[in-house]
Order: C-alpha cells, then structure tokens, then sequence
C-alpha cells in the first residue's frame, strides 16, 4: 500500500480533511503516516482559505489502534531502536503539532481509538465520540507506556481517572469519555456523515454544528458509577500501595480491576506513575521527557516480549523482567527517566 493510499487528503472549502486509510491495521500509525499528516497540517496553517480540519478515518473498524509496534520491535531487534526511534519522534512531533495548531481540528473518534489514536485525537480542540468509541491506554500490556501525551492529559481528568486509565488499559465506550472530558461532543455513528456535512457547511460554528446532533439527555456513562471507588482506589502514591487497596476492597469491581493491573508490566505500571506526577511545565516539555522514556523503554525486555505475546505470538502470556513491583527499583527508574546524550533529545517542528 502506498503512503497516498494510507493517508487521503481533500479539501471542502474552507474545510481541509484528512482520512487514515490503513485499514487491515485499524490505521495504525507509521513514520510516513506522521510526516505527511504534519506535512499537510504545516501547509494548511499557512493557507488563509482554510479555516478548520476534519480528522477521521475512511475504511474500517477504528479511528487509529495505535502506532506501529511491530515495526517499533524489529527496530529494536534488528537496528538498536534507530528506527523505532525516529518514529517516535516523528509521531510526537505531530502530536506537539497538533496541541499547539491554531485552527481547529475535529477529530471524529469513531471505532477504535487507542495509544497512537489518542494521542492524535486528544490534541483536537473538538473530539466527537460515538457509540462505537473504544478509547484505551494498553501499553501496559505490551511493555511500553502511555505516552503520545497522557503525561499531560491523564493527570488532568477529574480525581483519579489518569492513574486508573495508565495502569488497567480499561477500554471505555462513547459515553463515558464524554463524561471524562476525553471526548468534547458525542453523536451516532449513523450522525457522522451528517456531522461532517454541517460542519463543511458552517466551518465558523463548529460547536453548534455538532451539537445539533447530540441527543439530549447524553447516553449514562457506565464508568461514573465507580468514580468514587477509583478516586479512593487508586490515590495510593506508589503501584504496591494500589494493589494493596484493591486487593483490601474486595469487591467484585476492585478484584476485576486488581486483576488488570497485576496483569500489567510492572516497569510500564511504575513509569506511568512517575510519568503522571511530572507536571511538566509545557506540552512541549511532556513531550520531551515522553521521547527520553520512549527511546528506554522500546529497548528494554518487556517491550520486546509484551509485543511478542500480543501481537506476535498472541499467547497472551508474556514474561516481565522485573515480574514483580517490588523488583523495579527506583535506580531503574532514574535510568529511564534521565536525559539522553547531547544532540539526541526530542524537539518540536521549528
């Protein structure tokens, strides 16, 4: 498949609109992918006929699954990481891109938005969730960690929620990342094209062309019935202190929660922590600690093997070096965490 095949770009007007168009992989996101897409978004800044962008995807079952980690793991296999490196610096440079972008972007979250998908969505000044919204956070499961920006987003959903998506990779549904803030509006699937058509027509009142198609009351979000128990849960500063309380709550909820984070990487779940608590001061900032612990983390063991049992393999059945948190150290943490030779740090596009 050719890079004009994975990426369609159109424009409607005053409306750019860009479409992932990589379907056998739900979209996941290559180096090119990234480089044309920030290509395209530069190119468009520039131009005054072009007042807002439309971000979805053409064909398939999701928005974007994530970035391409297979390609990530050979990298690291075969090239020392130089590859799987370059993506990652492609890929957030795109994100930084995007958060800092002065015209507004609608990022339809429609199917599949995970990893990768969040971290081109989440920038958008408007994020339209569906019923089919799958939205999730897994590195965990494949000895990476959240990144593409949940350094800077997760901290800021209300109470706990950060710490609850990081380290359980919890899928949640349309509604509830409404009512997370993950997602600005939420229409039917069958409403998108509709939406989009409205927003072509009235680019200047984005808002109001996506909300009259919401339906009024919201759907429930499952999720808000354990807010509290999340908030309570998962305060513990440390991962053992978070198993302790689930593990001590007992119910069927925190068992089936304790369960996913024991599941988890303990490096990646001790990462995210760390990560979460950075209060970087800019997204730039984030962005850059986020590159060093990338350019660590797809080195290590975990990353390699997490994928393998995934994707590869798909045994499901991975074995983390560290197993257990106790056996991370924060020595190993200050490693990962620590700023990388000079001429090798992440910056933004100029």
């Amino acid at each position: 498949m050719t890079l004009q095949s994975e990426i369609h770009v159109h424009r409607h007007g005053a409306v750019g609109h860009i479409s992932l168009n990589r379907p056998k992989a739900i979209n996941a996101l290559t180096q090119d992918m990234c480089e044309a897409m920030a290509d395209t978004l530069l190119e468009w800044r520039n131009d005054d006929a072009i007042t807002a962008i439309i971000l979805d995807h053409a064909e398939g079952r999701g928005f974007c699954a994530g970035g391409d980690v297979q390609l990530v793991r050979r990298s690291a296999l075969e090239d020392d990481g130089a590859a799987g490196r370059a993506f990652f610096r492609a890929e957030y440079r795109l994100n930084h891109m995007m958060f800092t972008y002065s015209k507004p972007i609608i990022a339809f979250m429609d199917g599949v938005t995970m990893g990768g998908g969040v971290g081109i969505s989440q920038p958008c000044k408007f994020r339209v969730a569906t019923e089919n919204t799958m939205f999730a956070m897994p590195e965990g499961s494949i000895g990476l960690f959240p990144d593409v920006g949940a350094g800077w987003y997760l901290p800021r959903l209300p109470g706990q929620l950060g710490r609850f998506l990081g380290l359980t990779g919890a899928r949640l549904d349309g509604a509830e990342c409404l009512w997370a803030g993950l997602a600005t509006h939420y229409v039917s699937a069958a409403d998108v094209a509709e939406a989009k058509a409205h927003i072509i027509e009235t680019p200047h009142d984005i808002d109001a062309a996506l909300r009259s198609l919401m339906p009024s009351p919201a759907p429930d979000a499952r999720l808000a019935g354990n807010a509290a128990s999340i908030d309570k849960l998962f305060a513990p500063d440390t991962l053992e202190g978070i198993l302790a309380a689930l593990e001590a709550d007992g119910s069927d909820w925190a068992n089936k929660e304790l369960k996913a984070v024991a599941s988890k990487c303990p490096t990646t779940c001790k990462v995210a922590l760390r990560q979460l608590a950075a209060d970087a001061p800019d997204f730039a900032a984030n962005m850059a600690l986020e590159y060093r612990i990338a350019a660590r983390m797809l080195m290590r063991h975990d990353f390699i093997e997490g994928v393998r049992a995934v994707l590869v393999d798909k045994d499901g059945a991975p074995q983390w070096h560290p197993s257990t948190p106790e056996a991370v150290t924060e020595a190993m943490l200050d490693a990962i965490f620590a700023p990388l030779p000079d001429g090798e740090e992440w910056t933004p596009l100029a």
